[in-house]
């Protein structure tokens, strides 16, 4: 009888009952919210499913994200997972497959748009100054920053190059909350600094654009790009060489791969170890709350910063732009895109601006990538 007690006892002691704390507590029901708004309410749930399924497990099992022995041994499952993360593999893979999927000819169409995309990058740097005045260190400052663009893979990938793998989780978090939460945050920032006037404006129709330029365009700007600051290869790299793989139209093959079962496989990867990196120990505290505040305040800045330089935009060329596609310079592809023409539409349902808006949105994932790479570039990390 002993023995079948002291057996019951050892097995009710190892279920997670026994070990959860109110922080554990906490962090899964804030799964189950996550969870919830992927699910019912569609926030980015390619991105939501997998952060907030591995935020719920190591909260239940911590185990799973147990650190590794000197000889690479006895880690927790979504520990080698987050190797990935910190060795910098995953998110240039992302930017592969999203180079894949993106169409870069209203880029090309329109040049003045890196304009816009450069413009959106002022949230990045205002974040920086700001998280260095709320107390964080220049690397933590830097890190957090990138929040700014809405860009999770570049806040991950920085991150961890600069050895800020201790705030890895509130700032991937933070951004891809932010990317799921765009077209909430991003409306009323638009609707406030535009009228109905602008925003009703109906651009011209965007040139056509030769399979020449589609295929010069991603070796051109690599080569450009990189030779100015070679820390940005990774990112950029990566981006053009999927979106290469995509208009050269020899590699069939390699475009699906990257644009489908390399970049799913890659997103689960990187979403469960990232959320299971929010452990309530590591979660729960006021450097947190601080990354939260600083990722919504550059979010919102550098959305600001869009429209603004849109507005001006707008004068110059004699209203010939509209505004709202600043906003879209953030790099959240394609969805700040979608939100302009979203925004445009309900000023006047025969305005079509999603191409013209495309434009900012992939000038905002290079000029995201071209912010992490000037960080890496300052503080001497290759």
């Amino acid at each position: 009888m002993d023995y079948i007690g002291n057996t019951f006892n050892n097995l009710l002691q190892q279920t997670a009952f026994f070990n959860l704390t109110a922080g554990n507590m906490i962090m899964i029901l804030v799964a189950f919210v996550f969870l919830y708004l992927a699910i019912r309410k569609g926030f980015e749930p390619l991105l939501l499913v997998p952060i907030s399924f591995g935020m719920l497990l190591v909260n239940i099992y911590p185990d799973i994200m147990k650190e590794t022995g000197a000889d690479g041994s006895g880690g927790g499952l979504l520990q080698y997972f987050f190797k990935l993360d910190e060795w910098g593999i995953l998110p240039p893979l992302i930017f592969m497959g999203v180079g894949a999927m993106t169409d870069f000819g209203p880029l090309i169409a329109n040049p003045k748009s890196f304009l816009l995309g450069a413009a959106a990058q002022f949230g990045i740097y205002s974040a920086y100054f700001l998280a260095i005045f709320m107390g964080f260190n220049d690397k933590a400052a830097a890190a957090i920053s990138i929040i700014g663009g809405a860009d999770g893979p570049t806040s991950i990938f920085l991150a961890g190059k600069l050895g800020m793998t201790a705030l890895m989780g509130p700032i991937a978090v933070a951004a891809y909350s932010y990317m799921a939460l765009v077209p909430i945050i991003q409306p009323p920032i638009m609707k406030l600094l535009t009228t109905e006037k602008e925003r009703k404006i109906k651009m011209e129709q965007l040139r056509p654009v030769s399979r020449l330029e589609r295929i010069l365009f991603p070796i051109i700007v690599t080569t450009v790009v990189c030779m100015i600051l070679p820390t940005t290869a990774p990112l950029v790299g990566m981006l053009m060489l999927g979106n290469l793989f995509k208009e050269s139209g020899v590699v069939k093959q390699l475009t699906e791969t990257a644009g489908n079962a390399m970049m799913y496989i890659v997103v689960i990867l990187l979403g469960t170890s990232v959320g299971a990196t929010t452990s309530a120990e590591a979660f729960l505290n006021l450097n947190t709350i601080k990354i939260v505040v600083l990722g919504l305040v550059a979010f919102s800045i550098g959305t600001a910063a869009g429209v603004l330089f849109g507005k001006l935009m707008c004068k110059v060329t004699g209203g010939k732009v509209n505004p709202l596609i600043g906003s879209a310079g953030v790099s959240a592809v394609p969805m700040s895109a979608r939100v302009s023409q979203k925004v445009g539409a309900e000023a006047d349902p025969s305005n079509f601006l999603l191409m013209h808006a495309m434009g900012p949105n992939v000038a905002g994932v290079i000029g995201t990538a071209v912010a992490a790479g000037t960080f890496m570039a300052i503080f001497g990390v290759r």
